[in-house]
C-alpha cells in the first residue's frame, strides 16, 4: 500500500540513514568549542596568578611584617598607664612632718561590663524580677556604705547611668576598703593614687605650699601629684620622684581596663624628703602672735621672720593671712601669697642702720660724737623734718639713731656722700634677691644712681624711695648681729634621697659687709633704742626691752603712697621693727612689718610690743642665758 510504503520508508530513513547538516553549520560549532577551551585555559592561568600573588603576600606578611603587625595588634588591646611615685615629705628642723603622702585609691566603674553582666544574668534567669536599675542600686548602696564620708548613693547612681563605657567614681578611698569593693563587684576597679596630708593645716602653709592631683590631659585618665605653690612647687622636681609604668589590657573599642591584667613595666621611684630650717613650734607662735597683733591694730597685713643670727637659717617666716591646704575655700591667691618674700615696701627708719654702719665704717663719727641737729633740713627743694618738734639740739651719734632723727641721719649721710652710701646699700644686699629659696621672691628696689634726682638723697637714708621685703630687712640686721658678716638666708637645710642619703643644701653665700668693730659699735648704738627714762635718755622703743636681756633694735615708720593721689599719704604707714636677742651675744634676729595699721590705736604706731612678745618666747623656748649685765645706759642728748 502506498501509504504503508511511505511510512515504512520514513522509518528506515530515520534509523538507518546518517543525518546531514549544511557545511556552514559544522564550522560554527567547532569555533565555539575552541572558544570554550581558550576561556578555560585563561581562567586557570588567572587563578594560578592569584594563588601565586596570595602566597607571596602571605610569605611577606608572615616573614617580614609579622612582628610589626603583632605589635600593632597588641597596642590596640593594651594601654600603658602611669604608676604614681610616692611624693617626698617635708619636715621641720626637728623632724616634725609638715607635709607627707598616704596611699589611696580612685574607684572606677566598667559600665560596659556592668551592662554585659546584667544582660547575661537576665538571659540565664528570665524568671528574675530584678532589673538593671535594681542591680546598680545595690552596688551604689554597697559603695556608699563603705565610704559614707566621700560619696552618696545618688551621686553613684548618676555615674552608673552615664552614656559611657567607663567612669570614675570616688577618690581618696583607703586601699583596704577599695579592695573589698573590688572583690564584691568585679565591675568596680581602682587606680593607685596618693593623697597629700598637711597635719598642721595652716601651720607654715605659706612656706610649704600646696600639692594636688593635676590632670595633664583631659581626654585621658592620667594624673600626677604636683606642687602648685610654695616649696611644693619650688622643689617639685625633688619631691615628685619618677612615676613608673604599668601595662593593662583594655576592652576592644573602649579605654576600659580589664581587671586582673595589670603588669608592671617600670617601678616608680619615690621622691626625696625635704628638711627645712624652720622650727614648727616657733613658726606656730610667731604666726599666731603676728595674726593676733595685726587684728588688734587693724593692720591691712603683717609679716615677720626669725633668723638665726649666725647661720641666717629661718626659724619662722609668717604672714597674718594663711590658708589651709585641706580646705578648698581657702585656696585663694591672696591667702596663699607669702608676703614676707614677695611683697616689698618702703621701710622707713629701720633703713637708717645703713647710714650708721657706713658713717662709722668710714670713720666719720663715733658713737659719742656730737652733732648740732636742728628740727629740719633742706635737701634740694625739699624740707625734711624730725617726727617731733625741737630746736637745734646736741645729739650724739647714738642719740641720732636711738631717737630716730631724720635730720641728724641726713646730716651724717651728706658727710658720707651718695656714692659711699649707695655702695653700702649694695653691700647689705638691697635691690637683689636674698636667695632664700622660696618662689616669687622680690628683689625690692633701689633706684639706679643715674636716676637720682636732687631729693633722692634726702629720702633714701631715712628709708623712703626704696623698697625691701621683710626677709631683706632681717638680713640687714643679721649682718650687724654676726660681726658684720652677712649670710644668705635659707629655708631648706637638706634633702634626703629615697635610699636614706642626706644631701645638705649648698653652703650659703657670705659677705663681710662691715668690720667686726663697726658691727659691734652699731649694736651698741641700737641698744639705746630700747632705753626708757627722760627725754635725754629715752629711745623710740622701750616697749621692746626684755628684762634680763640686752636688746638692740630699730623702729621704722615709712609713708605709703596713697593709691588715690599717687603721693605720700599722711595716714597710711608701714610700721617696722628689727631687733637682736640678746645684743651682747646675738642668737636670733627678728624682722616685723605691719601694713597700714590704725595709728589712732595705742599700739597702732609701733611693732615694738610684738617684738617683745616674740623675743620673750624665743628666750624661754631655747633657754637663752641671761645677759651678763644690763645694757649701759647712755645719754642721747648732751
Amino acid at each position: 500500500m502506498p501509504g504503508k510504503a511511505r511510512a515504512s520508508g520514513r522509518s528506515r530513513a530515520g534509523s538507518g540513514t546518517r543525518r546531514t547538516y549544511p557545511v556552514g553549520a559544522r564550522r560554527g560549532g567547532a569555533a565555539r568549542n575552541r572558544d570554550y577551551r581558550g576561556r578555560f585555559v585563561a581562567g586557570r592561568i588567572a587563578l594560578a596568578v592569584l594563588l601565586v600573588a596570595a602566597g607571596v603576600k602571605l610569605v611577606h606578611v608572615q616573614g617580614f611584617e609579622a612582628e610589626a603587625l603583632s605589635a600593632r595588634a597588641e597596642r590596640q588591646r593594651t594601654t600603658s598607664i602611669d604608676i604614681p611615685a610616692e611624693r617626698g615629705s617635708i619636715r621641720d628642723r626637728n623632724g616634725a612632718e609638715l607635709a607627707f603622702s598616704i596611699e589611696t585609691r580612685m574607684l572606677w566603674a566598667n559600665l560596659r561590663l556592668m551592662r554585659k553582666n546584667w544582660s547575661e544574668f537576665a538571659r540565664e534567669h528570665p524568671e528574675s524580677e530584678k532589673d538593671y536599675d535594681s542591680r546598680v542600686a545595690e552596688i551604689a548602696k554597697f559603695i556608699a556604705g563603705k565610704v559614707p564620708e566621700l560619696t552618696t548613693e545618688s551621686e553613684l547612681l548618676r555615674a552608673f547611668h552615664k552614656d559611657a563605657s567607663f567612669t570614675y567614681l570616688v577618690d581618696d578611698v583607703e586601699p583596704s576598703v577599695a579592695e573589698q569593693i573590688k572583690q564584691a563587684y568585679p565591675e568596680i576597679g581602682y587606680e593607685k593614687r596618693a593623697k597629700r596630708v598637711y597635719p598642721g593645716g595652716e601651720l607654715a602653709s605659706n612656706i610649704v605650699g600646696y600639692a594636688n592631683w593635676r590632670q595633664e590631659n583631659p581626654d585621658v585618665s592620667k594624673h600626677n601629684l604636683h606642687g602648685l605653690s610654695g616649696l611644693e612647687s619650688m622643689r617639685d622636681n625633688d619631691l615628685a620622684g619618677t612615676p613608673g609604668r604599668q601595662i593593662v589590657d583594655t576592652a576592644q573599642g573602649a579605654d576600659v581596663v580589664i581587671p586582673g591584667t595589670e603588669r608592671d613595666l617600670q617601678p616608680a621611684v619615690p621622691g626625696s624628703d625635704l628638711e627645712l630650717t624652720i622650727d614648727s613650734d616657733v613658726q606656730f607662735e610667731v604666726q599666731s602672735r603676728l595674726a593676733d597683733y595685726a587684728r588688734r591694730v587693724r593692720a591691712q597685713g603683717a609679716s615677720a621672720v626669725v633668723l638665726d643670727a649666725r647661720t641666717a637659717e629661718v626659724y619662722a617666716l609668717a604672714t597674718d593671712r594663711t590658708f589651709d591646704p585641706t580646705d578648698q575655700s581657702t585656696l585663694q591667691p591672696k591667702l596663699m601669697n607669702n608676703a614676707a618674700v614677695t611683697t616689698p615696701f618702703e621701710p622707713g627708719s629701720v633703713n637708717k642702720v645703713i647710714t650708721a654702719a657706713a658713717a662709722i665704717e668710714a670713720g666719720i663719727v663715733g658713737p659719742e660724737s656730737v652733732r648740732q641737729v636742728p628740727g629740719s633740713i633742706e635737701v634740694s627743694d625739699h624740707t625734711v623734718h624730725d617726727a617731733w618738734s625741737h630746736g637745734t639740739q646736741p645729739f650724739t651719734t647714738t642719740g641720732i639713731f636711738a631717737k630716730s632723727s631724720n635730720v641728724g641721719t641726713l646730716m651724717l649721710a651728706q658727710e658720707l656722700g651718695p656714692d659711699r652710701y649707695l655702695q653700702m646699700l649694695r653691700r647689705f644686699g638691697l635691690g637683689k634677691r636674698t636667695g632664700i629659696g622660696l618662689p616669687g621672691e622680690s628683689p625690692g628696689y633701689v633706684p639706679p644712681r643715674a636716676q637720682w634726682s636732687g631729693t633722692t638723697f634726702g629720702n633714701l637714708p631715712i628709708g623712703q624711695g626704696l623698697s625691701m621685703t621683710v626677709v631683706q630687712l632681717a638680713s640687714m640686721y643679721q649682718a650687724i648681729a654676726n660681726d658684720g658678716k652677712r649670710v644668705e638666708p635659707r629655708i631648706v637645710r637638706a634633702k634626703v634621697t629615697p635610699d636614706g642619703r642626706r644631701v645638705p643644701e649648698p653652703a650659703p653665700a657670705t659677705a663681710q659687709v662691715v668690720s667686726p668693730k663697726t658691727a659691734d659699735t652699731v649694736k651698741s648704738i641700737l641698744r639705746a633704742v630700747t632705753q626708757d627714762g627722760s627725754y635725754d635718755f629715752q629711745g623710740t622703743a622701750p616697749e621692746a626691752a626684755l628684762e634680763g636681756y640686752q636688746i638692740a633694735g630699730k623702729t621704722g615708720t615709712g609713708q605709703q603712697v596713697d593709691p588715690n593721689t599717687g603721693a605720700y599719704s599722711n595716714r597710711l604707714y608701714n610700721i617696722t621693727f628689727a631687733g637682736m636677742l640678746p645684743a651682747d651675744n646675738p642668737r636670733f634676729v627678728v624682722g616685723i612689718r605691719l601694713d597700714a595699721p590704725d595709728a589712732t590705736l595705742p599700739e597702732g604706731s609701733t611693732a615694738a610690743p610684738l617684738f617683745h612678745d616674740i623675743a620673750s618666747y624665743l628666750a624661754q623656748r631655747f633657754q637663752i642665758p641671761l645677759s651678763d649685765s644690763p645694757a649701759p645706759r647712755v645719754r642721747l642728748v648732751q
